[in-house]
């Protein structure tokens, strides 16, 4: 056995075997995110401003704990309860259908009191001319009627040890607790004192009863009121947990419907299958046996992505599903650039064995260089981005990651075994182009400069003239539900619903089928919407999606979204001027792939697409591949200075892009097929996403050719005559 193989059979072996342990049974290695199965996305804001100095540092935390007790009660499998930043609290709940119900469990703060009703009828008619008393507080009881609570004597919640539901004299459930042994004295002495008295229970600031002491009470007691068997389950629940230290405030909220996680992994795994049927029916009609080859290495680059998952126990999202069949896509760039060189080494008169060694190595830098810079969109956009955006960020670099193992190590082996045993002889492959093309793109530079000026110009315009329309939800705050009806339903009847809670101006658009609307709406709230859908439509239609995002929350994701791509620009523009020891290449690729972000841009407001954290996530991935074409051409302009010392940058640029021009349309080739099967069977939910990373993408392909070397020959121009003066 060759030197070369003894490393590296052992190498796929363990590499394949490890993924395969790690990837089945795909069920219990790999969870589904909430948009695969439903379930609640929530990031909670502790309202500590009217604490008490000294309460304020640790009442995020205590919160944090309540929180987390309330939710391990309530039986949700694998919830996620973490700190973010100072004051809030992210909780994702899977599976959890029952949004009112998980609402109210988590926000409720849980305030308990126990409160004498002051006696005297003069102080509280004061009380409600305005003038409450010092040390009295007025509310309502349960039936409406006015009371007056003095606040010297008042017990907590503090003095329960336990609450559990119970069943009053009428079979109503109610709420029974015990009380510790330090409550039980404070309890009895308060009972003691005042028999004869009302004594009001205060829950949350509202007065779910106020019975009059018979007796001494000193263990144990009901709350009752008009509960349903649920509610006092969870009243109970609460009590036992304890209250909230402060108030907690809903800053964003996404619910998915357990209906459209199905959809979505159903249209998910379509997509993935067409994308991955139409790569392989493409790279083994086209490169025949070495495409085979290729795809051999595609079917191993998909089991490691999977083991990878498995390992780390990932949650795959919908997006990820995405950025998974993405990076396969991708994992084909690195096989053609191979396989062209490859040709390349043959049409100069190379034996197959020396043929396939050159390939390989004149290819390794620029598949390595290309890689890196969308390693570094994705790392950026792992570090910005929430949620399922880190799912996408995470798969695609796992999948970037793997194919350069598959496509270096995987398919080189299987050359050397078969040409090493004699079986492979030859490695025919078609033409895209007969020969080298010797179109002028640098002499046509002014024209496309003037074409790319317009279009990039007119797009920024128009989305800024439009932008209140162009942002989504994430950056604008608001509200927005998604509505499946079972027959459909006019447009004017169902803002006629939104008339009657105060929302007539809300967005009402058709969501990819007649029966699916779309609601956006500025209101602080989507509960009068959802109440007055339920009474209108009653039985006629499910929730599938509701998301909520304060105000606050959007400036900071857009905020957010601006820092990551910026950063984004930033790291490969020192990528690749350190790469190439030239910052004119650096700048003119950064302003290519800017070029492309900015007309993805411009014509997602022209086509009245909405501009949301997934889609920035498509900008971002522009970002990192719009620039492997490029890469891969200053790549050939290096190599070819070296040979034609003599020539003007002009002309190595021409030459360069000229040589490069057929694997810089298959390159695109693959991706723009993934990307055509996810826009058409993927579903509305990644539609904005895979239409931004289409236009990218084809933006990327004119950029590479026509702007990002003509402006290097531009500058080195410029320079010149500058420096003749």
């Amino acid at each position: 056995m060759p030197k070369n193989l003894r490393w590296r059979l052992p190498l796929i072996l363990l590499v394949t075997g490890l993924s395969a342990w790690y990837a089945f049974p795909l069920e219990k290695r790999i969870s589904r995110g909430l948009d695969l199965q439903g379930g609640m996305h929530l990031v909670l804001r502790v309202e500590t401003s009217k604490l008490p100095a000294e309460a304020r540092a640790d009442a995020p935390a205590r919160a944090l704990e309540v929180i987390r007790n309330r939710i391990d009660e309530f039986g949700v499998r694998e919830p996620v309860i973490q700190r973010q930043g100072v004051d809030q609290i992210i909780v994702q709940l899977p599976g959890v259908t029952d949004r009112e119900r998980a609402l109210a469990l988590i926000g409720r703060t849980a305030q308990l009191e126990f409160k004498l009703v002051a006696d005297d009828p003069t102080l509280l008619q004061e009380a409600r001319d305005g003038r409450v008393p010092e040390g009295h507080e007025l509310l309502e009881d349960e039936q409406g009627a006015p009371l007056l609570l003095e606040n010297a004597e008042a017990l907590t919640g503090e003095i329960l040890s336990d609450a559990r539901v119970d069943f009053g004299s009428f079979g109503l459930p109610d709420v029974a607790f015990t009380m510790n042994k330090e409550g039980a004295k404070k309890f009895g002495r308060l009972t003691g004192a005042n028999i004869g008295r009302r004594l009001a229970i205060v829950l949350d600031h509202k007065v779910q009863s106020a019975p009059v002491i018979q007796s001494r009470i000193s263990d144990a007691g009901q709350i009752t009121g008009q509960f349903s068997q649920e509610q006092a389950q969870d009243l109970a629940l609460v009590l036992r947990v304890g209250a909230l230290p402060a108030p907690v405030v809903i800053e964003e909220e996404r619910t998915v419907g357990p209906t459209l996680g199905q959809d979505s992994i159903k249209a998910g795994l379509t997509a993935v299958g067409a994308g991955f049927l139409l790569v392989i029916l493409f790279m083994a009609g086209y490169y025949l046996f070495a495409g085979c080859v290729a795809v051999i290495a595609l079917l191993l680059n998909l089991l490691m992505i999977l083991g990878a998952f498995g390992m780390f126990h990932g949650t795959m999202t919908l997006p990820g599903i995405a950025g998974f069949i993405l990076s396969l896509a991708m994992a084909v760039d690195a096989n053609v650039l191979i396989y062209e060189r490859i040709r390349e080494e043959l049409a100069a008169g190379k034996p197959l064995k020396m043929a396939v060694a050159g390939g390989y190595q004149k290819a390794f830098s620029a598949i390595v260089d290309s890689n890196v810079t969308t390693l570094i969109a994705a790392g950026l956009l792992f570090q910005f981005g929430t949620g399922p955006i880190k799912g996408f960020a995470l798969t695609l670099t796992i999948g970037l990651v793997a194919s350069l193992f598959t496509a270096i190590v995987v398919t080189r082996t299987i050359f050397d075994l078969l040409m090493g045993s004699g079986w492979l002889k030859a490695l025919p492959m078609l033409h895209l182009f007969r020969g080298t093309t010797r179109i002028d793109f640098i002499g046509k530079r002014r024209l496309f400069y003037a074409a790319s000026l317009l279009l990039v110009v007119g797009s920024c315009a128009y989305f800024l003239l439009h932008q209140h329309q162009a942002y989504g939800l994430d950056f604008t705050g608001g509200q927005l539900v998604e509505f499946r009806f079972q027959q459909p339903v006019p447009i004017d009847r169902l803002r006629v619903s939104l008339q009657a809670v105060g929302m007539g101006d809300a967005s009402i658009q058709e969501y990819g089928d007649p029966r699916e609307l779309l609601v956006r709406t500025q209101a602080a709230s989507a509960q009068p919407l959802l109440d007055q859908v339920a009474k209108d439509f009653a039985g006629q239609y499910e929730v599938r999606r509701i998301e909520h995002v304060g105000p606050a929350v959007g400036q900071h994701l857009r905020r957010q979204a601006g820092l990551s791509l910026g950063w984004a620009l930033l790291g490969i523009l020192v990528y690749v001027a350190f790469r190439f020891r030239q910052w004119d290449f650096g700048l003119a690729g950064v302003i290519a792939l800017m070029h492309d972000v900015f007309v993805a841009v411009g014509i997602l407001a022209l086509t009245h697409r909405t501009i949301d954290l997934t889609v920035v996530a498509a900008l971002l991935t522009i970002a990192g591949y719009s620039i492997n074409d490029t890469i891969v051409i200053y790549d050939r302009v290096r190599e070819n200075s070296r040979l034609l010392r003599k020539s003007s940058i002009a002309e190595l640029i021409n030459l360069s892009t000229n040589q490069m021009l057929g694997r810089t349309l298959l390159t695109s080739l693959t991706v723009i097929l993934t990307l055509i099967a996810f826009y058409l069977l993927g579903g509305e939910v990644l539609r904005d996403f895979s239409f931004a990373l289409l236009v990218g993408c084809l933006s990327g392909v004119y950029s590479t050719v026509y702007i990002a070397g003509a402006l290097v020959v531009t500058w080195r121009s410029l320079g010149k005559r500058t420096a003749a003066r």
